[in-house]
């Protein structure tokens, strides 16, 4: 038995925010490089942001997928809420990722970040025909809630408990291994959640070294996702 997941050490947790700021400016350096990465094959790409983020927070992912020749796009449900936003079982969600496939005629790759990657894994074993893959971002699917700096923020913003029995339901189907083709991009010395919570054993793993805050604008993130979409496309 593995000794329970506790939260990252507050050496990490309190350089979150510079650490942050230096994130946005190796992206202002390396953009253009970025944009040379593999060509897309124009397949429908939807980003989830994190916990209280909307999709202005994944505008720079979504720009830099879009370039790359993916039909990306945000979710289009406002902030992150939690169930207040995506439906207490996930139906609004899953109407915008099923409006989305319909829209291409094709199934959406789903990529998430932090609390929107474990509803992308949701949303992945409720409608698979919908989901071509996953790929999650600095996001706890595999660990506890309280292997976080930031549980308590969660209960006050979705209004959810994190030991209510639904909760820990929802949470252990998220975690079981997926029916489509899954990522797990994921940082160790992640200052809010514990990143040894953002990947498991039956999926790929992509360590980075990031902060928690700002990581979908990291360079590496942004390189790491336009890597595996385009095996995906080789494939």
């Amino acid at each position: 038995m593995r000794p329970p997941l506790g939260p990252p050490p507050l050496r990490h947790t309190f350089v979150e925010w510079p650490r942050a700021a230096w994130g946005v400016a190796q992206l202002a350096i390396e953009w253009r490089a970025l944009v040379t990465g593999p060509a897309g094959d124009g397949r429908p790409v939807m980003v989830l942001p994190g916990l209280f983020n909307s999709d202005r927070s994944n505008l720079v992912m979504v720009r830099h997928l879009t370039a790359l020749g993916y039909r990306a796009s945000g979710w289009g449900l406002g902030r992150n809420l939690g169930r207040r936003t995506i439906g207490a079982e996930g139906e609004r969600l899953f109407a915008r990722v099923d409006e989305r496939a319909a829209e291409a005629g094709a199934p959406v790759t789903l990529i998430g970040v932090s609390l929107g990657g474990i509803m992308a894994r949701l949303a992945a074993h409720r409608m698979p025909g919908r989901v071509r893959e996953v790929i999650t971002v600095s996001s706890p699917y595999a660990g506890p809630a309280r292997a976080t700096r930031v549980w308590r923020a969660y209960q006050r913003i979705t209004g959810d408990r994190v030991d209510a029995a639904e909760t820990l339901a929802l949470a252990a189907l998220v975690r079981s291994p997926l029916p489509v083709p899954a990522t797990a991009i994921w940082s160790r010395s992640d200052g809010l959640v514990n990143g040894l919570a953002c990947r498991s054993d039956d999926c790929r793993a992509i360590e980075i070294r990031s902060s928690h805050l700002g990581v979908q604008l990291r360079p590496d993130v942004l390189r790491a996702i336009a890597g595996i979409l385009a095996e995906g496309a080789a494939q």
